[in-house]
């Protein structure tokens, strides 16, 4: 009787690093993401499709929902699921240094874009910078894909115009930088408009508008980009909505009242 080809540690923190990039629905076997992840591990893409099934059944998200996923390999990838979440940082770093590698290449080659200028620095300080900025990206990979790259506000689904917004800004809690609940995918204007809270959200996903930006009524811009979206009720996520604690926490340290 032939072995059964048992998947590994790495196998499956790569099956998990795809599982959150790519939206529920599309982690079938002809989706060219499973099929290219299927070459990488010389696997079948029906077993990289089963292996996402996995991760789906343990997915608090679709378990709400009584959305099954396949439950036969659930007690295999639940070590790596727990492990993302509590210590998310390390292991997506870890799971995009595996892929690298499997991909016979570095993370600073796959990353050199958004590295670039960090060639003069050196030693703990260049290691912290890489795996932040590589987070970050993988963020913005999540968060867009649970939007289907489209700002939550305007509909604009021009990925070079969109931004994966934190809710809990990234230096103010570093347990949930990397939780796609913290993020909302927003154009620029907008990404930058609740950073600086200017615009809110409260908790039934309406949009708010601040007291600093009710002050410029008369403006064209006012007129414009603010007065149509005030109450305005954002798209909702396909997967992870904003977590309520998150937005109750922006309305009250960061909004402008």
């Amino acid at each position: 009787m032939a072995k059964k080809n048992l998947w590994t540690r790495e196998e499956l923190i790569l099956a998990f690093n795809l599982y959150l990039k790519i939206e529920f629905g599309k982690t079938h076997k002809g989706n060219p993401k499973v099929i290219a992840l299927a070459n990488i591990l010389g696997r079948t893409p029906s077993s990289i499709g089963m292996r996402l099934g996995n991760f789906a059944s343990i997915d608090p998200y679709h378990q709400e929902r009584g959305v099954g996923g396949l439950k036969g390999g659930m007690n295999q990838v639940k070590p790596i699921w727990d492990e993302f979440f509590h210590n998310q940082e390390e292991l997506v770093f870890l799971s995009e240094e595996i892929l690298a590698q499997k991909e016979n290449t570095s993370i600073e080659k796959k990353y050199r874009d958004i590295l670039l200028d960090l060639k003069g620095l050196k030693g703990e300080t260049v290691v912290r910078e890489v795996k932040t900025r590589v987070n970050q990206s993988v963020f913005r990979q999540m968060v867009l894909t649970n939007y289907s790259s489209k700002c939550a506000i305007t509909g604009i689904d021009i990925p070079e115009l969109l931004l994966a917004s934190h809710i809990v800004p990234w230096s103010k809690n570093e347990n949930e930088r990397l939780n796609p609940e913290n993020g909302i995918c927003l154009s620029a204007l907008y990404d930058k408009a609740f950073d600086k809270g200017l615009i809110g959200i409260n908790k039934n996903h309406h949009v708010l508008l601040s007291t600093s930006i009710k002050s410029k009524k008369e403006t064209l811009f006012y007129k414009n980009y603010f007065a149509p979206i005030e109450n305005q009720k954002i798209i909702e996520a396909v997967k992870y909505l904003p977590r309520k604690e998150f937005l109750e926490y922006h309305l009250d340290t960061i909004f402008d009242k």
